[in-house]
């Protein structure tokens, strides 16, 4: 409802433990990857035990964004907006005290927010709508489904049956079709105009300037049929005023080539030559000059590199002056672009700029219900197949932990005083390890594997030496800052890792006929980074 908003959650994981004990788990998170393994979530069905599980989680997702945020709530009890969205969306309004929250009061007309998302849902694939799931500076990080086509406009229920190759989809229900529906579908020549239409005001009304397309193609076709469309490929230009970015990235699919080659993402390119890839790379110019990185060698990235360098592109994005919100989204929104939201997430969390009183265990629960769990990525059907996207995102922070990724490298940098005031290299050099942070994963039950990759953890570029005043006081905290990034991003891999081998990683595999860890479970265990943990233990 209007102006609703949680109150502080009560007391929560405790920091790592010292060298040799299990990293600290949040209270639940076992219970939401069983259930986010036995079932996908639909907001039309939580009812029965699955149900009462389901309300622990939204309960406590609530909890921990009211930590830190004031915000509304935008009510989808029955998936009366979207079937496979959270039955209660959070718009997070503002940062927040505890005496700020007492006295809080909505700037949001819900229910004027509810009418237009109604208008624009129509405009988006499966009707997955334009939905702020992150507040950073003020910005709101966006995420949907790309643009409907014709085969979804003329009837959900055979877009799903196209879409799926003609399978049982978990998700080919067809939506309630109101009166509305039918008189904007039946004006065949303003269709688009009008759908799409309610999609841009609504981009508007959440001040979305960046629109990032991870797809690998223009247009979604099945059988010959267009399902789904792009901003990038809109005709009549009706998004031309946005900053419009295509960065193909590979689909849920692809994935399957990560676990059969023992989950080790170095090395792994995507086939950019088949048939149906037909979405070039393009950025404007202006928006890569500060990256550094030669976007026309895109093709030759190995899967470790391509993720490290979009995800730098969008820390920019939210991290430039200006007040423009970012939308990212792949086809149906629920795999690619949970990855990126989610990486988005937990980068910014881990510099000390969102969620700052979430802890690791906490941030990584709210993280997986909220951003995969409750937004309907398919992880059931997706294990079925060995497509382990959700899986590589966890894993894959061992290679975000440097300061290159860090949003505080960006903000050092606007505020640097003079060139001459700064640590020299000898001067960085010479701190001790200890100063410096481990380049090394945490100590625990599990060795975490720091595979060589560009950036690691812990390497000083002397483009961040440039960075650090001398003389004050600043300049310790910034390096501790960078040091604590590394800690906090293992803690939450860690974490995850620890509860996914316990509950979903062994129903992935298949079991060894000794009853050993054998096949494919020793691939994961080695793929992992797990040591030193008997068969019986996991």
């Amino acid at each position: 409802m209007a102006g609703a908003r949680a109150a502080a959650a009560a007391s929560s994981a405790g920091s790592s433990a010292s060298s040799g004990n299990p990293p600290p788990q949040e209270p639940g998170l076992g219970e939401l990857l069983e259930e986010f393994s036995r079932t996908q979530y639909r907001a039309k069905e939580c009812s029965g035990t699955g149900g009462s599980k389901v309300e622990r989680i939204e309960k406590r997702c609530l909890e921990l964004f009211g930590r830190d945020y004031c915000f509304s709530v935008i009510p989808n009890i029955n998936g009366d907006i979207c079937g496979h969205y959270p039955r209660h969306i959070v718009f997070l309004e503002y940062e927040s005290s505890e005496k700020e929250k007492d006295t809080f009061e909505s700037t949001v007309q819900v229910s004027k927010l509810q009418d237009l998302i109604h208008r624009s849902k129509m405009a988006r694939c499966r009707g997955r709508f334009v939905c702020p799931v992150i507040l950073f500076k003020g910005k709101h990080i966006c995420r949907s489904a790309t643009l409907a086509g014709w085969g979804e406009l003329y009837g959900r229920s055979g877009y799903n049956y196209f879409f799926s190759g003609g399978a049982d989809d978990a998700w080919a229900d067809v939506e309630d079709v109101t009166e509305e529906d039918c008189a904007v579908r039946s004006g065949d020549t303003h269709l688009f105009d009008k759908v799409r239409g309610y999609d841009i005001k609504l981009l508007r009304y959440l001040s979305v300037k960046y629109i990032c397309d991870l797809m690998v193609e223009n247009k979604k076709v099945k059988f010959g049929m267009n399902v789904t469309s792009s901003e990038k490929v809109d005709k009549a230009q009706r998004y031309a005023d946005f900053t419009l970015l295509s960065i193909p990235y590979p689909g849920c699919e692809f994935f399957k080539e990560y676990k059969d080659r023992d989950y080790m993402a170095e090395g792994l390119i995507f086939n950019w030559k088949q048939d149906y890839v037909d979405a070039p790379l393009s950025i404007p110019d202006f928006l890569t000059h500060s990256l550094n990185i030669d976007w026309s060698q895109y093709q030759s990235w190995d899967l470790v590199q391509q993720t490290q360098n979009y995800l730098k592109l969008l820390l920019s994005l939210v991290n430039s002056d200006d007040d423009s919100g970012l939308l990212v989204h792949c086809i149906s929104g629920w795999d690619r672009t949970p990855l990126f939201i989610s990486l988005l997430r937990l980068s910014l969390w881990a510099d000390g700029l969102i969620h700052t009183s979430l802890k690791p265990a906490e941030i990584l629960y709210l993280t997986v219900a909220y951003d995969w769990f409750l937004f309907g990525h398919m992880l059931v059907d997706r294990l079925s197949k060995g497509e382990e996207i959700f899986f590589f995102c966890f894993n894959f922070l061992k290679h975000i932990t440097s300061e290159e990724f860090s949003a505080l490298k960006t903000q050092r940098r606007k505020s640097l005083p003079a060139r001459d005031a700064g640590f020299t290299l000898e001067d960085i050099c010479m701190l001790r390890r200890k100063d410096r942070g481990s380049t090394t994963s945490l100590g625990s039950d599990f060795s975490l594997v720091m595979e060589s990759s560009p950036g690691t953890a812990g390497s000083f570029t002397y483009e961040a030496v440039e960075l650090v005043p001398a003389g004050a006081p600043t300049q310790a905290a910034w390096l501790a800052a960078l040091s604590d990034r590394e800690t906090r991003l293992q803690e939450v891999r860690s974490a995850f890792l620890a509860a996914y081998s316990s509950t979903v990683g062994l129903r992935a595999v298949a079991p060894s006929p000794s009853g050993a860890i054998g096949g494919l479970l020793e691939q994961f265990a080695r793929g992992v980074g797990l040591r030193g943990i008997s068969s019986n233990a996991l």
